[in-house]
Order: structure tokens, then sequence, then C-alpha cells
């Protein structure tokens, strides 16, 4: 079974900001290449996620509120919890495709891919054409 995950953005839904209200991950980010992911996810219909800094794998299917959360922010205990969520929510999955921008990749990603239980298991790619 395979999932494609991409990282969260900092451009978000601010019409949602000190609402309350929860919505889903491609109701929140509005970020151009993260909706490009999840409307090729969903026109692919595959299995995806976003990893987002401070709620974790986030499926399509759940709902949180608005957040800001920067990921020089995230502190060491706060990124043991991040892995831990991690691990603990794709474990399920034979191959985990995670898309990201080279020139953009945040050394929290990288080092959570690098430092999962899972890693034998993620797959990095780069276009959203791999998305099948």
């Amino acid at each position: 079974m395979k999932i494609y995950i991409t990282h969260c953005s900092a451009k978000k839904d601010n019409s949602l900001r000190n609402t309350g209200k929860k919505v889903t991950p491609d109701r929140l980010y509005r970020a151009k290449p993260t909706q490009r992911f999840m409307n090729k996810c969903k026109e692919r219909q595959v299995e995806w996620a976003i990893f987002s800094d401070l709620y974790g794998v986030w499926f399509p299917n759940v709902e949180h509120e608005w957040y800001e959360k920067d990921p020089d922010d995230v502190t060491e205990q706060e990124f043991e919890n991040l892995s831990n969520d991690f691990d603990k929510k794709l474990q399920r999955f034979d191959e985990i495709w995670f898309y990201y921008n080279p020139g953009r990749f945040h050394p929290l990603y990288k080092r959570l891919l690098q430092e999962t239980k899972l890693r034998n298991k993620v797959k990095l790619f780069t276009h959203i054409r791999e998305i099948v």
C-alpha cells in the first residue's frame, strides 16, 4: 500500500484565522504547490496526507483549526512527538512517497525523513506527474 505526503505551507486561508472552525487540509492550505499536490492526489484517487508542523500527519478526512507554527520554532520535544506521530500513522504503508521542492526543503523535514523508523519505506519525489 502506498501513500503520498508533502509538508505543510505557511500560506493558509486567513478567513479561517481565529474562527475556531475546523477544516480539512485541502481547505486550509493555499500555497499553489500544496494545492496542486492535493488536487492531483484527489484526481488520481490515491491515499495522501499533509505533514503539519503542529498536527503531524494530517489525513484528508480529518479536520483541524487554523494554526501558525513555523518549522524553525519546533522544539526537540515537539520534533520527537511529530516523529512518533509520523511513524505510528504511516507504519501500515509499504511505500511513503514524499513530495518536496529541493530549493525549499526545510531542514526539519529532511531530518524527519532521515530519522524516522520508516526511512526505508520513504521515497522522495519532486514532480507531481509521479503521482500515479
